[in-house]
């Protein structure tokens, strides 16, 4: 995704496409490591001297807002950010903390407890380890 196409995807969802935010979700749609605001906010000081963690907050929560990321708490303490909005669920490797993502079809979770419900979102977390930390163990 280029820079024209974040502007018209930023004004598409309402919000002004300033340098600071397109460059914030660039960031966000060609890193698909889940980050959290250090790491975006160390990846980007260096490019943009002039951006705060708080215009860096702001906008992450604007995002949020509007549609346009969603929030991963998976981890303790600590709020990720994924840019990919679509369904899907996420796994947490307890080892090396990556996180990774994890697909599924709609139908493939059934929850009849759900059928009079008006479910607004949902979150599916696994946590465990993953196939490089096993096989890692097993070396070791």
């Amino acid at each position: 995704m280029d820079m024209k196409e974040i502007a018209m995807l930023l004004k598409d969802h309402g919000i002004k496409p300033s340098h600071h935010r397109m460059k914030i979700y660039e960031y966000l749609v060609t890193h698909r490591n889940h980050p959290n605001v250090d790491m975006v906010y160390q990846e980007l000081i260096q490019e943009i001297p002039t951006l705060s963690k708080t215009t860096l907050y702001n906008t992450l929560n604007l995002f949020l807002n509007k549609g346009l990321v969603q929030l991963i708490t998976i981890a303790e303490n600590e709020m990720h950010y994924d840019a990919d909005v679509s369904m899907h669920g996420h796994f947490m490797c307890k080892e090396c903390k990556k996180i990774y993502d994890i697909w599924f079809e709609d139908n493939d979770i059934v929850l009849p407890d759900l059928k009079d419900f008006a479910v607004d979102e949902s979150h599916i977390y696994f946590r465990g380890t993953c196939l490089a930390c096993l096989n890692k163990q097993l070396q070791d």
